[in-house]
């Protein structure tokens, strides 16, 4: 590592398959690492996290501002990160319920890392878009090539 930089808490030095291994195996369907992953790296997940980081959200406002997610992946998804202890529902005696949702500490801790990425991707979108016109124009070419006669 260059003089300057830092690693993010839980950064291995080096990514081998050895070092993963010894905090359990992530490649098993069964392991808990691999199962929080697939939570926090589901779409809704990181849109709901994102949205809280910026405040408290009334279901009603999670539901309009994230177009395309149904009321129940909704509530499937904020019930899981509840459970994960990355979001609190709070629910106020109002009539109707009002049920407000936030950002636990872990949950901001997460936001951190998930920035990050958003960071990488905001900045190598053009570098990702280039590498696809590459890739979709070679398949396209080879699917137009003739083919050879048997």
């Amino acid at each position: 590592m260059q003089d300057g930089t830092f690693s993010p808490p839980g950064h291995l030095e080096e990514t081998d398959v050895a070092a993963i291994s010894t905090r359990g195996d992530v490649f098993a369907a069964d392991c808990p690492t691999r199962r929080l992953l697939d939570r926090i790296g589901d779409k809704w997940s990181v849109l709901i996290l994102l949205l809280l980081g910026g405040g408290d959200l009334r279901f009603s406002e999670l539901k309009r501002r994230i177009r395309g997610v149904s009321q129940k992946m909704l509530s499937q998804t904020l019930r899981a990160l509840e459970r994960d202890g990355l979001v609190h529902r709070r629910v106020e005696p109002t009539v109707p319920v009002t049920v407000i949702y936030s950002v636990t500490p872990l949950g901001g801790e997460l936001l951190g890392a998930l920035r990050l990425m958003i960071d990488w991707a905001e900045t190598r979108m053009p570098e990702v878009a280039a590498a696809q016109g590459r890739y979709d124009q070679r398949i396209n070419l080879s699917h137009s090539a003739p083919h050879a006669p048997n």
